[in-house]
């Protein structure tokens, strides 16, 4: 009887602590849920056979909060393409489409903020980064500055003879002044073991949002060197929205073939979405051809479009684009510089609450740059937050 009473005893302190523990925590859940059917027509700027494709995607969000200083923060994601052999196919069952996309500490000590594992992040709007990664993240709110510092591991720091070392540390330093204005500039350094790469991106971003108008821009200027190649590129970029008007402009320099390198060099993990063919957009399987996609480089483009609010629920979106390179390339023989001219329409409905049907046509003249044929994309994609 004795064991009895001191095992119950025993057992009741264990669910003490543990209804305690748990207790403690606020345990948060959310996510993210699409699924999107579209077509694509001469993406590779020839007369090719159209691509259909239907795939989903769901992200799983879960946070431990201990308190308002302390948290754990994990995302989970599920990708299917119906009809593939991972999860789309008869019977679904898939094995190997679990994905940990953030999964990480985030505690703050005094006025500084520390996230340790894996996380996102963007400097530079995504032309320089802005993707998830494992590192650290350490910001310091000194009121109007927020001085912040970057470390990324891009690869294997396990380094045996055949792979490379390589990481990117930054130091980003926000700067409010006064309600409409913030001062970004930053300092962003590449190093690979392998080949002595060692790039470097010092730049700044600008930021203005008053009561009629908003606008922002980036310059960056990339030096270092790969290998006994010196790099000596830039890119700027700017933006504004007045009213249903809205426009932007990104310039990144190609290189001239010359000693050294003139062209923007992409960071890994920089990506930049424009336009819905040349620049990935909505459906974001690839960009057309001879356009860099995402990873901004050799590039003049222009844009100009307005956004229309019909009813709180309807939301029409209208873009045109012109693209073309820096520094032209050679394709077939022939240099040519023109992506082209694009036309991007969407229209967005609120279905009910947090459920949003978008409907996207695009179709894109091509240039000499592209190809003799025309492109097209027109699809649907109905989207969940919760």
């Amino acid at each position: 009887m004795k064991k009895i009473i001191a095992s119950a005893v025993g057992l009741m302190m264990v669910g003490g602590v543990a209804v305690t523990t748990a207790s403690a925590v606020e345990n948060q859940f959310g996510g993210y849920w699409r699924v999107r059917s579209f077509v694509q027509d001469n993406f590779d700027g020839q007369d090719s056979a159209s691509v259909w494709r239907t795939d989903n995607r769901t992200r799983l969000y879960y946070t431990a909060k201990f308190n308002d200083d302390f948290k754990f923060v994990n995302k989970f994601e599920i990708n299917t393409r119906w009809g593939d052999n991972v999860g789309g196919d008869i019977g679904a069952d898939g094995t190997s489409i679990w994905r940990i996309k953030n999964s990480y500490a985030d505690f703050t000590l005094g006025a500084v903020r520390t996230k340790l594992g894996i996380q996102g992040a963007a400097i530079a709007r995504g032309l320089i980064f802005d993707d998830d990664f494992s590192g650290v993240n350490i910001s310091a709110n000194l009121g109007t500055v927020t001085p912040t510092f970057l470390y990324i591991a891009v690869d294997d720091e396990n380094v045996t003879d055949n792979t490379a070392d390589e990481n990117i540390s930054a130091v980003v330093v926000p700067v409010k002044i006064g309600d409409a204005v913030t001062l970004t500039p930053y300092f962003v350094y590449n190093y690979r073991s392998n080949d002595g790469k060692e790039n470097y991106y010092i730049g700044g971003d600008v930021d203005l949002k008053m009561d009629a108008v908003s606008a922002w821009g980036t310059f960056v200027y990339n030096g270092g060197t790969v290998g006994d190649v010196d790099n000596a590129g830039y890119l700027l970029a700017g933006g504004a929205t007045a009213s249903i008007a809205h426009g932007q402009i990104v310039y990144a320099t190609g290189d001239d073939a010359g000693t050294d390198n003139d062209g923007f060099v992409v960071a890994p993990g920089g990506c930049y979405y424009w336009s819905e063919i040349m620049g990935l957009g909505t459906f974001d399987t690839g960009a057309s051809a001879g356009s860099p996609g995402c990873g901004i480089t050799n590039l003049i483009a222009f844009n100009g479009g307005v956004t229309i609010k019909p009813m709180d629920k309807l939301t029409l979106k209208g873009d045109l684009w012109y693209a073309m390179h820096d520094k032209d390339v050679l394709i077939d023989g022939v240099f040519q510089d023109e992506l082209g001219l694009e036309l991007d329409g969407k229209v967005t409905y609120a279905l009910m609450d947090n459920l949003n049907l978008d409907l996207v046509l695009a179709y894109l003249f091509s240039g000499d740059a592209t190809g003799p044929e025309d492109v097209l994309e027109t699809g649907a994609r109905l989207s969940l937050k919760f």
